[in-house]
């Protein structure tokens, strides 16, 4: 009976431990997942400044050609 009962127990560390693993590979997916989504944002904003600032440039030398003819 011994032989078995460290089986078990043996079996239930693993599950246990596979278990565990399993939680923080799901915990860090959804992390990155939620980093991802982010920076997602973060690159439509920074593209958005970008169209604003090509507005203003376009302007300016419009301008600038205007004064200097």
């Amino acid at each position: 009976m011994a032989r078995k009962n460290k089986l078990t127990d043996a079996a239930v560390k693993i599950g246990s431990t596979a278990g565990r693993l399993d939680g923080k590979a799901h915990k860090a997916a959804h992390k990155a997942a939620a980093a991802v989504q982010q920076a997602k944002r973060e690159l439509g904003e920074l593209s958005k400044q970008v169209d604003a600032l090509k507005k203003q440039l376009k302007k300016s030398s419009k301008r600038l050609q205007k004064a200097l003819q």
